[in-house]
């Protein structure tokens, strides 16, 4: 992993639900002395107790690992709150409707920043029929390429991955496609309002 917890989570985490370290490590089946010395950097608690003392805590194993206790407020799936995140290790791609805390690898992954579309990233759109066929006038090597074509509607999100060596083109059906995204291995995520768009 890239971090790892610390006894200063731990104590946060511990005053904030009003726990005691006696009852914090009765819930976890350790001594109160094991909490008292990662509170205070003496040690760190076991691989192995981490999934319990996430759940005594009312936390995730990878909020605890992070120290950022993420709170979703987008209960109802607004997908106007896309965000996406791609794996440097594996290139892995993942998508949530809200706030997340999301780790592939053994690394917890920030979510994309999109830029507005600038020449070399900027999809050209044709309507055919029922669907929109996406094309990208971008290099494909195996150094240097667009990774993944997304569109975006208020159903949900339909995504392309895309290889090096191949085309950089997709199709997507229509339905109330709001925003375009390509992203580009080397240069991140470019977005593209659907109204902008020639088609």
């Amino acid at each position: 992993m890239n971090n790892y917890v610390t006894g200063a989570v731990i104590k946060r985490l511990r005053e904030k639900k009003r726990m005691t370290q006696e009852e914090l490590a009765q819930k976890i089946f350790v001594t109160s002395k094991a909490v008292s010395k990662w509170e205070n950097g003496r040690g760190f608690p076991d691989v192995g107790l981490l999934e319990s003392l996430g759940k005594a805590l009312s936390v995730s194993v990878i909020e605890l690992l992070s120290g950022n206790n993420i709170t979703n407020m987008n209960k109802s799936c607004n997908m106007a709150k896309v965000k996406l995140y791609v794996c440097p290790v594996c290139g892995n791609i993942i998508q949530t409707t809200g706030e997340a805390l999301i780790s592939c690898c053994g690394i917890t992954l920030p979510a994309l920043e999109e830029e507005s579309a600038d020449d070399e990233h900027c999809p050209s759109v044709e309507t055919i029929e029922d669907e929109y066929y996406v094309t990208i006038s971008h290099p494909m090597t195996k150094e240097h390429y667009i990774s993944f074509i997304a569109a975006v509607s208020d159903m949900g999100v339909q995504l392309m991955k895309l290889y090096p060596e191949g085309n950089a083109e997709a199709r997507f059906k229509i339905n109330s496609v709001k925003k375009i995204y390509a992203y580009c291995n080397r240069h991140g995520l470019f977005a593209v309002p659907i109204k902008k768009m020639g088609s």
